[in-house]
């Protein structure tokens, strides 16, 4: 009679921890889809496929932080593998819970030790980031810090949420994670690093790799010599969208004025004067254009003929 009794107060409390759990993987489900559409946004506006998003607290910052050094990985925006880390977690939280039979008990226990891994490791590697974009690009990035604060609270909720009955275990593999990202981490940063500017100096936009056309050219040397001016700010993406419509040659002869306070050789005095408010800008013919412009449209506003 007593052992019934026990086993069916131990199944009561199986079912409530149960009942426990699958509140916490929806809760974790939750933030990661917004986590997804927080760094999904960024990633199409860095491939272009988005438009201009609007960034609380300044969307200088935002565009600063993002176009930086360190904005990208492998070529692609760092916001998609944040894109691909937040799918991971959508996934390992859900799947228990849509699934039947022996293997969903197997599989709950084993998405939590996942859970718990991956959510530390965007933590940890969270951290760096805003290590960086405080100390190093000394800017402000509300979709950054939103992103950071959804990887701690999904690692705190994968505490919480966890059967851990061997906790040495437990705090072993927390350690050895938080090390590989952490080091990992200010390796990448340190070799992302442009160390060839620095801030004494004043920050530079990256350089322009494409090739100029002849008719680029003839355009560029037109819009100097009519005393065109294009406004920029060396963290601008959309800038350095028209430096490459342009190609390197031709940029190399456009009079460019650097806006940006910190910015190498910059003129953010004149800039204000001029009440620049959205980058790029050109000036021609004593008009404000704001915008990244086609060529065409540029040959068009300043009269160019090409020959």
């Amino acid at each position: 009679m007593t052992s019934s009794r026990l086993s069916e107060r131990l199944s009561t409390s199986r079912r409530r921890g149960d009942a426990g759990s699958r509140w916490v993987r929806v809760v974790m489900a939750v933030l990661a889809t917004v986590g997804m559409v927080d760094t999904g946004s960024i990633t199409l506006e860095r491939w272009g496929l988005f438009g201009n998003l609007s960034c609380p607290g300044g969307a200088d910052g935002c565009d600063q932080v993002l176009a930086s050094a360190w904005g990208t990985l492998l070529g692609q925006p760092l916001s998609l593998f944040g894109f691909l880390a937040y799918t991971a977690v959508l996934v390992l939280a859900l799947l228990p819970l849509v699934l039947r039979g022996e293997s969903r008990a197997r599989l709950a226990s084993l998405s939590w030790w996942g859970l718990l891994l991956l959510s530390a490791a965007m933590a940890v590697f969270s951290l760096v980031l805003m290590g960086v974009m405080v100390f190093k690009i000394q800017a402000f990035c509300f979709f950054c810090v939103l992103s950071a604060l959804l990887s701690l609270a999904l690692f705190v909720l994968s505490l919480i949420g966890g059967d851990w009955p061997d906790r040495g275990q437990l705090l072993f593999r927390l350690v050895v994670v938080a090390l590989v990202v952490s080091l990992g981490g200010l390796g990448w940063a340190a070799a992302a690093d442009p160390s060839g500017t620095s801030i004494a100096d004043g920050r530079a936009a990256p350089p322009v790799t494409t090739t100029s056309t002849p008719e680029a050219i003839a355009l560029a040397d037109h819009l100097t010599a009519t005393g065109a001016v294009m406004y920029s700010a060396y963290w601008c993406p959309h800038c350095a969208d028209q430096k490459r419509l342009f190609g390197r040659e031709a940029t190399e002869r456009l009079t460019v004025i650097e806006c940006a306070a910190d910015g190498r050789d910059n003129q953010a005095e004149l800039c204000r004067s001029k009440n620049i408010e959205g980058f790029p800008s050109w000036e021609i013919d004593g008009r404000l254009e704001a915008g990244a412009k086609p060529l065409e449209r540029l040959a068009e506003l300043s009269g160019f003929k090409p020959s």
